[in-house]
């Protein structure tokens, strides 16, 4: 998933960031509410994790004004402000579900991937499997024909992606937005490094390729 963190708290944001990254999930920050504003707008979130209290924007005008331009992301609120007749503002101004300071990350977590869910049925899944190629999210375990395959965290997250769009052509952008969190291009051959390392894993030891490179385009998966 895509999440966008709107957090004047900058202690906080990388904690949240740092727990979400881990998990799995590519995650921007914005550090006001109006920087916010304009990151959600720009661009296309599974979930947003609002701070109610912010700078030159309040989080609860974000979402307002968000909802009234017909932005149906997910958000989710958090703030220090837990009485009922808090939640019953947050939820009003278009939140979907309201998260009281302090709170612990595993809640947080939660919320955010049942929010995704509830968006879409597909967003989050625990397993994946091409063809004979298997992949457990919770466990972050990868197997091939029932063989173990031990990968380094960045190469999970790349053939987590490439499983997640199997058949489909992958460009080098989309890799780079979404395994590496870049969004220019930083100049270097990081991806034909990783891409090979991953050959060497899922695909050296057996007797059908799967990684195929698409020349010009970018990379495919399949069985």
């Amino acid at each position: 998933m895509r999440i966008l963190i709107i957090e004047d708290d900058r202690e906080a944001a990388n904690y949240i960031r740092k727990g979400l990254r881990e998990s799995g999930h590519v995650v921007d920050h914005a550090a006001d509410g109006e920087e916010g504003l304009g990151m959600a707008r720009a661009a296309e979130y599974d979930v947003l994790v609002v701070d109610r209290m912010l700078p030159k924007m309040d989080g609860l005008k974000v979402i307002e004004t968000l909802r009234g331009e017909e932005h149906r992301t997910p958000v989710l609120v958090l703030s220090a402000l837990g009485e009922v007749d808090h939640r019953v503002e947050g939820l009003k101004a278009g939140g979907d579900d309201y998260l009281v300071k302090p709170y612990a990350f595993a809640e947080l977590l939660a919320r955010v991937e049942a929010l995704a869910r509830r968006r879409d049925p597909e967003a989050v899944r625990t397993r994946l499997v091409v063809g004979d190629l298997e992949m457990d999210l919770l466990a972050r375990t990868v197997s091939r024909s029932g063989d173990e395959i031990i990968l380094q965290p960045r190469e999970f997250r790349l053939l987590e992606f490439l499983m997640k769009h199997s058949g489909q052509v992958v460009t080098r952008t989309m890799l780079l937005e979404k395994v590496w969190d870049y969004h220019f291009d930083p100049q270097t051959n990081v991806i034909d490094v990783h891409i090979s390392r991953l050959r060497t894993k899922i695909d050296k030891p057996f007797a059908k390729t799967m990684l195929h490179t698409v020349r010009g385009a970018g990379y495919r998966l399949q069985a």
